[in-house]
Order: structure tokens, then sequence, then C-alpha cells
């Protein structure tokens, strides 16, 4: 079994760790944290736990994101499908999340799964396997910022589709100039509003939760009702698997698309007060209750259904404005319940891009990236990584540019984002594993699994596994070359051009953030 290693700063008691320093400083706990790590405090420490609790929650969005989502699950596993396999991957997210709890709780930075991998592998690859790690979470994030504003941006044309079905010829470079706007505008808040953020993330949790009520009390309402044997025992597979339990393993990507982030909130580490505390608790809560909240909106929006050939057919191109309009037999209420989603998806779309950019910034604080100083650089009285914000929403624009020159190849952009993140959580996992295998001494942190540490990193590697697999699965099986899913290309492009600038340039620069820690100060 392993053991935790002795670090301590001489002179301060255990007690004291929670004693506030200043806005900046934070406590004590988060000043020895930053000593340890070899970082100097950059940010203000404006986040407490109902902050960052809504900032993780609406990242995650698992309710609010599913529903838009769920034609693929319909089709592969159908109804009982995605039932089983949601709880099955609920389940599976939250032994991944308490896992890196535990090693957010040990080392709070908001290099997240990298400084992890770099702290925990074993000494001879940690460089190597730490900045690939680092690569694939900034590509997992940069992806995540362009999602929330897809969907809004898209969900704004399928209520002018909806309202003017006989004037409005629909195009995808509108929907692709209203998702760029959200974008941009989000950027400029992250830049020039950023110390409101806390305040924001509180009001964006009261929304999150008050909009699911909004949205599902209508539809338990109004919307025609299903039998419970056509929701909970329904295993289909619509796509020619050949195997029902094949299609459903297909299928379970809905759900994983919708749960996965729970490293949401480390990435905003050294912007919490008490941040070993507070950020295990939040990452864990975040991903139980956005996980209670998508099982319900899920198994109301399957007993709510009504005709599914209607909803899939829709011109809007989201069943679920179908199923709006149906349940409250109106445009005007479709639009009501859909604009709820709308301004949840800019609100996700906020947050994530100040998460991505921080995740940005530490790993070009690391020397991990090209232009390393300039995406480092805080500018004086701004507290944000400002270069940081612009690129990732560059990046999130020039997605959304994707969009209208091919929809097969954005959805492979976007697929990417939850196997990057995927690969990011396996191998952090993997190395501490490593070392409770080993009975290698662990850093002290304030949320020990203790004997049943072993068990949770293992079966939640395990479970990474499996749906890292099945995200690089087309749709249906043996697809024309146009549906394949191209997203084992693009991945391993991504590593390949990691590796070159590995080769040219990071070899000589990145060693790793381990090597910046001190073991005794």
């Amino acid at each position: 079994m392993s053991k935790q290693a002795d670090y301590s700063i001489d002179g301060d008691a255990e007690g004291d760790d929670e004693v506030v320093l200043g806005q900046k400083t934070g406590t004590v706990a988060d000043k020895k944290a930053m000593a340890r790590l070899g970082k100097e405090q950059v940010f203000k420490r404006n986040f407490g736990f109902v902050s960052i609790f809504g900032f993780a929650l609406i990242i995650m969005g698992t309710w609010e994101g599913i529903i838009p989502t769920l034609a693929f699950g319909l089709g592969n596993g159908g109804p009982g499908g995605l039932i089983w396999t949601f709880l099955a991957t609920w389940t599976g997210f939250t032994l991944v999340t308490i896992s890196m709890a535990e090693m957010a709780s040990m080392a709070p930075t908001s290099g997240g799964q990298y400084h992890w991998v770099s702290e925990f592998a074993p000494p001879h690859i940690q460089k190597i396997l730490s900045y690939f790690i680092g690569w694939l979470g900034v590509l997992g994030y940069q992806v995540g910022t362009t999602i929330g504003a897809y969907v809004a941006g898209t969900l704004i044309q399928g209520l002018i589709i909806l309202s003017n079905p006989d004037t409005y010829t629909p195009k995808r470079w509108h929907g692709t100039l209203m998702a760029i706007c959200i974008s941009s505008c989000v950027a400029v808040f992250n830049t020039f509003l950023a110390k409101h953020l806390p305040l924001i993330e509180g009001i964006i949790l009261v929304l999150h939760l008050a909009g699911f009520v909004a949205i599902m009390v209508p539809l338990w309402v109004m919307a025609p009702r299903s039998p419970s044997s056509q929701v909970w025992t329904p295993f289909l597979d619509e796509n020619d698997w050949g195997s029902v339990g094949l299609a459903c393993m297909v299928g379970l990507i809905t759900s994983a698309g919708a749960l996965v982030g729970g490293d949401a909130a480390a990435h905003m580490a050294e912007e919490l007060k008490n941040a070993s505390k507070i950020l295990p608790r939040a990452m864990i809560w975040t991903v139980i209750v956005n996980g209670a909240l998508g099982f319900l909106m899920l198994v109301t929006f399957l007993y709510t259904l009504g005709d599914l050939g209607e909803d899939l057919a829709t011109p809007t191109g989201y069943p679920i404005i179908q199923v709006f309009d149906t349940a409250t037999g109106s445009a005007g209420g479709a639009c009501g319940l859909t604009a709820i989603l709308i301004l949840l998806g800019v609100c996700g779309n906020l947050t994530t891009m100040a998460g991505s950019s921080r995740q940005l910034f530490s790993f070009a604080r690391d020397q991990g990236v090209p232009f390393n100083r300039w995406l480092s650089r805080v500018p004086p009285g701004y507290d944000v990584p400002v270069n940081a914000i612009l690129v990732s929403a560059l990046c999130s624009c020039v997605f959304h540019c994707i969009y209208v020159g091919s929809v097969v190849a954005f959805n492979i952009i976007l697929s990417i984002g939850t196997v990057a993140l995927l690969s990011s959580y396996m191998v952090s996992i993997g190395t501490i594993t490593w070392k409770r295998i080993r009975g290698h001494p662990l850093l002290p942190s304030k949320m020990s699994l203790g004997r049943w540490g072993l068990p949770i990193n293992i079966a939640s590697m395990l479970f990474c596994a499996v749906v890292y697999v099945f995200a690089f699965f087309p749709s249906a099986p043996n697809p024309p070359a146009i549906s394949m899913n191209w997203a084992i290309v693009v991945y391993s492009g991504v590593l390949l051009t990691a590796l070159v600038y590995y080769l040219v340039q990071a070899r000589f620069n990145y060693v790793g953030p381990v090597t910046y820690v001190k073991k005794s100060i």
C-alpha cells in the first residue's frame, strides 16, 4: 500500500492552512502549494466553492448537452440502450473524477493532467509522457470552446427555421456566423470583465438548475406520454451492426460526450481559495449532480418523444425543438424552451473558454507549445492570460468555419475533443496507479482514497479504455469514405505535430513541471 510522503513548510501549523492571507495569495495552504510547485501566483484567487462548482457544472453541462445529441444514441442502442449505457457511463466517469480529484488535492495547479503525469510517472518517461498529455489536454479544451457556441448558434438557426418555414432558406454559414459572434463576445468578456467571472458562475449555477426545472415540467405536463415499455426495454440496432450489444456500445458515446469534463475545475485551481480542499469536493459534486440531472432529463425526453420519425426528420436539425413544438403546440412555446438551451450554451462557451485559456497558459508557462513566452504572458492590470484567451477564441472561430465546408469534418473535430480528454484521464490515472502498485509514497492531500485508491484507479482506467476504443467507431458499419469516422487520423496528426515540435524545439526547453517542484521547503 502506498504511503504519504512528508512535505511541509516549517513553522506553519496544520490548523492554520485555511487562514486567508490575501485576495491574490489565497490561504496558507494555497501559498504552500504554489511554493512547492515552484510557480508564481499571477492570478487573483476570486473563486470559492459555489462559483467553482457553477463553473464546473456548466462546462460538463450534462442535461443540456445530452438532449440535442440523442439522435445518435437512438440509432445505436435505442431508448433502452441510452438509459442503461448512461447509468454505466455515469458510474464510470464518477470513478474517473474521484481519481482525478485526489490528484487535484495533492497538486492543485491549472496544468491538471499533464502536471500530474509529470509528478507521478516513472522519472525516465515523465518528460515525454507529460509533454504529449499536455498537447492532448490543450486540444481537448480548445475543441471544447467550439461546442457551446456551435450549439447555441445552430439552435438559433433552428428556431428561425421553425418560425419561418416558408420564407427562410437555411445555409450552414448562417449558423456559423452566429457561432463566431458568440465566441467573439465570450472572448471579450473573458478579457475585460474577467473579475466578474466568479459572480457570473454563481448566477449560471442558478440558471443551470432553474433551466432544468423550466424545461422538464412543461414536458411532463404537456407532452404526449410514451408507455414505459417503449422507454426502458427497447434495445435497437437501427444501423445494422449485427449485434444489439455492439450497437449499445457505439451509442454510449452520446452519454460519454455529455459526462466528460470532470477535470474542468482543476484548470482554475490557481484562482480558487483553499484549492486543495475545495477543488476535489467541487469536482466530485459536479459529476454527481450533473449525472443525476442528465439521467432525469434523459428519461423525461424518452417518455415525451412522441413520433420518433417526425422528431428525427425535423428541418430544424434538432429533434428536441420538434419535441418542444409538439409538447407546447406552438412555435412560440418551442422557442421559449429552446431559448433556455441557447442561453446555457452561451454560458457554457463562456466558461469553457476560461478553462481552455488557463490550460493553454499553464502548458505555455512550462514551454510545451510554440510562442510559449507570448502565450504565458499576463499583462499588468488584467489578471488573466489575455493572449491565451485570444488564441482560444481564434481556434474556436477556425473550427466554426470548417463546418461551412464539411459537416463530417466538423463533427470529427468535435469528437476529437472527447478522445483527447479521455487519453489524458487514462494516462494521468495510470501514473498514480503505477505508484500505488509499486508502493511509492504519495503526496499529502486533504482528500485521500486510502485503501480504495487502487481498485478505483484500475476501474477508472479500464472504463476510459473502453470508451476510448468506441470513440473511434463510425456511426454505422461499412460507411462510405465521406461518412467514415476519421477521428483517428486527426488524433494521430495532432500527436505527430507534437512530436515534430518536440524534436525541433521542445526537447531542448520542456523539462516537465516536476522539475520545478520543491521536495522540501
